[in-house]
């Protein structure tokens, strides 16, 4: 059964990229915590609060599915999304910068915060696989931004919340990561530390530690310059140069043979929920044993902390 995007569709040609999908879930969740209250928003009333990895992957599963899967498998992500965002609304409890005082709302199904997760998520799939596939013509963004629009409209956003073309995204979007709306809470600052990379508390056995090591220094390197010094994330010159390297490295491979190896043809392409599904293993292995995959988090959000 067809899904809602065609295979030629541009969502389905970027998204089916492992470079794309591999790195753009963790690089949009560390841009967006910028938004206070969408990070307040998920952090308050997400049931994976101590298993942040498993939440991480199971959004990542949920979105390949109305990206690459059948119309089938994405009516049920989609139904599972509904069911879940229904119960997702409050208010801020603290200030969060000049734009958020307390007592802000935020709903899953607001309209601009909907838009707002879009952006992030189409920005992140658009960069990486300009840096590290190949840099898409100005008719493929406009495609992709065009099918990034209706995907969202799958999850509920009315189209209206959405600019009409990628030029007015791309201007209105450059001017929101400029502005002074951006504000990290200091939970928010921990949670995209450990999601870009900064803190790796506990790495995975070779030769896996080297691929997470990669995918933690793309995503840094893709990183506006603003974002990365709102996390204080050390960059200089040589994680330039190897960022630059490892980037390059993964274009080279994405060209057509005889210059991509044989080996690696089969992995540039395909869906990445098996490696979501290895996080949500991994995750698992760590909470059994006690260990806190982000070391620092409180296991209980600012609502039940207040009512103990």
């Amino acid at each position: 059964m067809p899904g809602y995007f065609s295979d030629d569709s541009m969502i389905r040609r970027v998204m089916r990229k492992r470079a794309v999908g591999l790195t753009y879930g963790s690089r949009a969740l560390v841009i967006g915590a910028v938004h206070p209250l969408l990070y307040v928003g998920t952090a308050e009333n997400t049931e994976h609060r101590t298993t942040p990895y498993t939440r991480l992957a199971l959004t990542g599963r949920l979105f390949e599915a109305v990206f690459l899967g059948t119309r089938e498998e994405a009516d049920r992500a989609l139904a599972f999304t509904h069911k879940k965002h229904g119960k997702v609304h409050g208010a801020l409890a603290e200030d969060a910068g000049a734009h958020y005082p307390a007592g802000s709302r935020y709903a899953a199904h607001d309209p601009h915060l909907m838009f707002m997760t879009m952006a992030f998520a189409f920005d992140s799939a658009e960069v990486m696989h300009d840096l590290l596939v190949r840099k898409l013509t100005s008719t493929e963004r406009e495609d992709l931004y065009q099918d990034y629009v209706r995907w969202a409209e799958l999850f509920g956003m009315p189209r209206t919340a959405a600019p009409r073309g990628y030029r007015e995204f791309r201007r209105d979007f450059d001017d929101y990561l400029a502005s002074d709306e951006l504000f990290l809470t200091d939970e928010a600052r921990l949670v995209g530390s450990y999601l870009a990379g900064k803190q790796v508390p506990n790495p995975l056995p070779m030769p896996l530690h080297q691929l997470t090591t990669g995918i933690y220094l793309l995503i840094q390197g893709s990183l506006p310059p603003r974002i990365r010094e709102m996390y204080d994330l050390r960059w200089g010159i040589r994680e330039e140069l190897s960022f630059r390297t490892l980037a390059q490295t993964l274009r080279t491979a994405h060209l057509t043979p005889p210059l991509t190896p044989p080996i690696l043809r089969p992995t540039l392409s395909g869906p990445s929920s098996p490696f979501y599904r290895l996080l949500t293993r991994r995750e698992q292995t760590l909470t059994a044993s006690g260990r806190p995959t982000m070391p620092g988090l409180h296991p209980l959000n600012h609502t039940q902390r207040q009512a103990v």
